[in-house]
């Protein structure tokens, strides 16, 4: 985290970035063999107003690691929000081309807290026959909202399976990807990635060292091993049939492995340990029409996506070097999923308005422990959680929106206990500088 001096200097170097690169763009001439370079720059500011109306549980059961980092961190980046007025999600972006060879992109995202790069990659333009390859940090193409920013959804917050499954990102990693568009009137692509493997799905702890109980002083000698990267590999493919003029839809298949998913958890009493790979497989279908009225009057859009993670490890806890505690070793699987339907209606010029109910934990058995109240190893099973928003938006104009959702979350929480929690939140988007069309 930043402190309020780093915080300034960071966001002056980056006005000061913003303000230079223009002229730096302007300044590249093409050189005699035609080549050319050129930059577009955009800034997309967010601001939210939160209200939680009615309290509830505030975390689904079962999901303690939904917003968890590789190398035991928490996210700080994490999209929530304090009563009140926030200052949101807010990006600056950079987009270059290299004549037809190479397009560069640099994402830098940052609310009141936090300055991160979110992407920075590079992606090819004259591979031949419909291969391309981007190399860098990018969000994974799993999926559909996963490679989607926060400019771009159709709600304020992220669904729920994307979230929890994946991390607070959803899958954003360090590595190279691949992808084919097929040469026939239907249209197909394919694609694979390698990545680092150091998020969420892929948690990476590493060699941790020596732990020294509090009450003992007892040494504990971590049994986790260092696993050089890349460690996940991932896998899509997407189909756009053909409809005409006013339809359009698009369905997608994806998966994943992680050959290393490792947890540590520190205790006065002693040291957990999960060791062990995880592997995911989902469906994303999107369906929308147009109506050919003006400002999307009459459009409507569907989409929903289902996700489906396992995490098999083995699991310790020990109370120092040599002793295990009772009951307190074995092997398990995690098996979880989670699933969203979403849709969108353009009931006016520049107004539209949306439903979304989603549900994770449908199957749902969490990672293997001995922390029952019979203090027996187990794999702990929990219910299933629920979510329900609407929203309305209105756009001014194209590159601003205005949105008020109304949110029911139905959790229950590890003991079984449920409480739904009503939340409102109104947001505020506003993109400037060039930026670039909406993918499908």
């Amino acid at each position: 985290m930043l402190n309020a001096r780093h915080h300034r200097n960071a966001l002056t170097g980056l006005t000061v970035l913003a303000c230079a690169t223009p002229a730096l763009a302007a300044a590249q001439a093409p050189d005699d063999s035609g080549s050319h370079w050129g930059m577009d720059i955009s800034l997309i500011l967010e601001g939210v107003y939160y209200n939680e109306m009615s309290e509830g549980v505030h975390e689904p059961a079962g999901f303690d690691d939904g917003h968890d980092h590789g190398h035991g961190h928490d996210h700080d980046h994490d999209h929530s929000f304090d009563d009140g007025f926030n200052l949101g999600h807010n990006e600056l972006v950079f987009e270059a081309d290299l004549g037809g060879l190479l397009d560069g992109t640099l994402m830098i995202g940052f609310d009141e807290d936090d300055i991160e790069i979110e992407e920075a990659y590079l992606t090819t333009r004259a591979l031949p026959a419909g291969l391309q390859l981007k190399a860098g940090k990018f969000l994974s193409d799993i999926g559909y909202i996963n490679s989607r920013h926060v400019h771009d959804w159709d709600f304020v917050d992220r669904p729920l399976v994307n979230e929890y499954l994946f991390g607070d990102h959803g899958i954003q990693e360090t590595g190279v990807q691949a992808t084919w568009v097929a040469p026939t009137e239907t249209y197909t692509q394919l694609g694979v990635e390698l990545l680092q493997g150091d998020g969420t799905f892929a948690r990476y702890e590493g060699d941790i060292g020596t732990y020294e109980v509090p009450n003992t002083g007892d040494e504990i000698n971590s049994d986790l091993s260092d696993t050089s990267g890349p460690r996940l590999l991932t896998a899509f493919a997407r189909v756009g049939p053909d409809l005409g003029p006013d339809h359009a839809a698009q369905f997608g298949v994806s998966g994943g492995y992680a050959n290393t998913w490792q947890k540590a958890t520190e205790h006065s009493s002693g040291l957990e340990e999960w060791d062990g790979d995880a592997w995911f497989a989902g469906l994303d279908a999107v369906y929308k029409y147009d109506s050919g009225r003006a400002y999307g009057h009459g459009d409507w859009r569907v989409q929903g996506e289902y996700f489906y993670r396992v995490i098999d490890v083995d699991y310790q806890r020990r109370e120092d070097n040599t002793t295990i505690a009772g009951n307190a070793e074995g092997s398990g699987k995690a098996k979880q999923d989670g699933i969203y339907v979403q849709g969108v209606y353009g009931f006016a010029p520049r107004w539209e308005a949306g439903l979304r109910t989603e549900a994770v934990g449908l199957t749902n058995d969490g990672l293997p422990t001995n922390e029952g109240d019979d203090r027996d190893f187990s794999v702990p099973g929990f219910d299933t959680s629920y979510r329900h928003s609407a929203q309305v938006t209105f756009r001014p104009v194209e590159p601003v929106f205005l949105r008020a959702q109304l949110t029911q979350n139905d959790f229950v929480d590890d003991h079984g206990d449920r409480d739904r929690g009503l939340e409102f939140m109104f947001q505020v988007n506003v993109a400037l500088g060039a930026h670039g069309a909406h993918r499908f």
